[in-house]
């Protein structure tokens, strides 16, 4: 063997060796000054990182706004916030569930099994139970359960009860304002949330809260001021439901408006519901405020905005007569007036509201055309509905859900004369009781449609100007005036000026066409002495009962409002 190259193999098998072994120190040099970098210069950094998966911002709910209205010259709140509290468990810390679910529920009442089935559930955050008192709370936290906690929440709470509960409407477990005033301003009076950090489950719910973890403080919402009376909604509510049952149906709405400002001072409907616990309601139609979310055809109250426009427009003079055939034959149908009118013979206009002609308002159409029911008939009262009166569209009160009604085109369709001519006595067509309370308001305020309004503002919101003139509005409330004088008993006040109309309309049938024997009875008039100061709108829907349904049903109701509001809210007599 050769010496040599014996000697050349060793030296390469140490070189290797060596190389082997530096590199091995090399790696290990390089996972200590890794591993001093991580643990000593970046430790919060990576400390940060290793529980970002856990450690989440989540929002802070911020205390909902107050609702107050006015009772007199005082204020008192209506809707308020209460705390309650959310019981919860986290598994992994308890380690007895059966001993834990008996000893909550012997404080709760609630059945041992249930908590059992919750706390066995694969969760980090077992929600056992919510809305529970401060009583409750203070025994729960005494027991000093381990993974056993307690989160406080805010609930709405009604100091006056059932009052007003379709103006408010409700906010659902998700704090979501909804239906009514909660709905309309949710966004004003829920505020701005604020910021919290919390430890958190694999779900990405946080497990543990406190005021350490708040990084951004949430701002409360709006405190808001309605222009309801309490007194006066109260009696309103009251006068409904007795009248509802004198006159067999089931339900029924009542406005009181201020036609010099818009502003609502009572909104009753029936049936109702109670807020504080609407969870409990399976039929969600109690929700709806029906005199903002229920259109229907309002019958001759109608003749009242008719008469208005062709006043307006010159068509007719409040001294105008006229011959009245008592029918008219259009486009195929009869058009008659209640058997009680006369029968054929010269009227009036002022005969027009006082005996709820049919014939009479078709014979205002006719004027507003040159004579006949034509296009121009047609657009013009088209005109007025939409662009004077507003109807077909929202009116823009403080309510979710507002209906816009529906107004028939002028020039398209089939039968549009007919339409048209049932549309100036109320058939045919549909607005919500707020819609034309407003309407009618600006016809005899003298001429101004002021935005109607639930939440109280610093000064009215003008939406038309020239609704009709000065003087046509004078002359409305003397016709007006007229057509209730000596036919009803609530018009017999002394020093009062009151004036109205009744309405009674056909049900229209789901399947088409109307129902024989269903009838919905309104009625519109105002309160006042030398200017009016209340414009009051009742709406009667179906009632049980022999005669007209706006004569018998919504005028009485009528007339129990206005002796209400004369001998409880100071009305001015004329010449005070």
């Amino acid at each position: 063997m050769n010496p040599r190259l014996n000697i050349t193999r060793v030296n390469f098998s140490n070189l290797r060796f060596n190389i082997f072994y530096s590199l091995l120190i090399l790696i290990l040099a390089l996972f200590v000054v890794r591993l001093f970098y991580i643990q000593v210069i970046e430790h919060q950094t990576y400390k940060t990182a290793a529980l970002d998966t856990q450690l989440k911002e989540y929002k802070v709910p911020a205390e909902r706004g107050v609702i107050e209205a006015r009772d007199g010259a005082g204020v008192v709140p209506i809707v308020l916030n209460e705390e309650v509290y959310t019981l919860f468990a986290d598994p992994v810390y308890i380690s007895d569930i059966e001993d834990t679910a008996n000893k909550l529920a012997q404080i709760t009442g609630v059945k041992a099994p249930e908590y059992e089935e919750k706390m066995n559930a694969k969760t980090r955050y077992a929600v056992l139970e919510k809305k529970l008192g401060s009583d409750v709370k203070d025994k729960i936290e005494k027991l000093a359960i381990k993974g056993v906690g307690l989160r406080a929440e805010s609930i709405r709470t009604y100091p006056q009860g059932v009052l007003a509960a379709q103006i408010l409407g409700f906010v659902n477990d998700e704090g979501e304002g909804t239906y009514g005033v909660e709905q309309f301003m949710d966004e004003k009076l829920r505020g701005k949330p604020g910021q919290l950090k919390a430890i958190t489950d694999s779900k990405g719910i946080p497990l543990v809260s406190n005021r350490d973890n708040i990084l951004k403080d949430p701002e409360p919402g709006q405190r808001l001021l309605l222009s309801v009376d309490i007194g006066m909604q109260r009696r309103a509510e009251k006068l409904l439901a007795d009248h509802l049952k004198s006159v067999r149906s089931k339900s029924g709405s009542v406005i009181i408006l201020d036609p010099n400002s818009g502003a609502v001072k009572a909104m009753a409907n029936l049936p109702s519901y109670n807020p504080a616990e609407f969870y409990k309601e399976s039929d969600a139609s109690v929700f709806t405020n029906d005199s903002v979310n229920a259109p229907l055809e309002v019958g001759s109250i109608m003749k009242t905005l008719t008469v208005a426009a062709g006043l307006n427009e010159g068509a007719i003079k409040a001294d105008t007569t006229f011959y009245d055939p008592a029918k008219f034959e259009i486009d195929g149908a009869t058009v008659r007036n209640v058997e009680e009118d006369g029968g054929a013979q010269t009227r009036s206009i002022a005969d027009i509201l006082r005996y709820s002609l049919n014939t009479g308002a078709i014979y205002v159409l006719k004027q507003l055309g040159g004579g006949e029911i034509n296009e121009k008939a047609r657009k013009t009262w088209h005109k007025y509905l939409t662009e004077h009166y507003l109807f077909g569209q929202k009116t823009g009160i403080e309510q979710g859900y507002e209906a816009e009604g529906s107004i028939p085109d002028p020039v398209e369709g089939f039968g549009r004369n007919i339409k048209y001519a049932n549309a100036v006595f109320g058939q045919g067509l549909t607005v919500t009781p707020i819609q034309f309370a407003a309407a009618f308001a600006s016809t005899i305020n003298g001429g101004t449609y002021y935005q109607p309004h639930l939440v109280e503002r610093e000064k009215p919101e003008v939406r038309k100007k020239d609704v009709v003139s000065g003087k046509v509005s004078g002359e409305l409330r003397a016709l007006h005036e007229n057509s209730v004088d000596k036919r009803y008993p609530f018009v017999d006040r002394a020093g009062y000026k009151i004036g109205g109309k009744t309405g009674t309309a056909e049900v229209a049938s789901p399947e088409g066409g109307y129902y024989d024997d269903r009838f919905d009875g309104t009625f519109i008039g105002y309160l006042g002495g030398d200017k009016p100061e209340y414009v009051i709108m009742v709406r009667i829907d179906d009632p049980k009962i022999y005669g007209y349904a706006g004569s018998v049903a919504a005028a009485p109701l009528f007339g129990k409002i206005t002796s209400m509001l004369i001998d409880n809210f100071a009305v001015s007599p004329a010449g005070e």
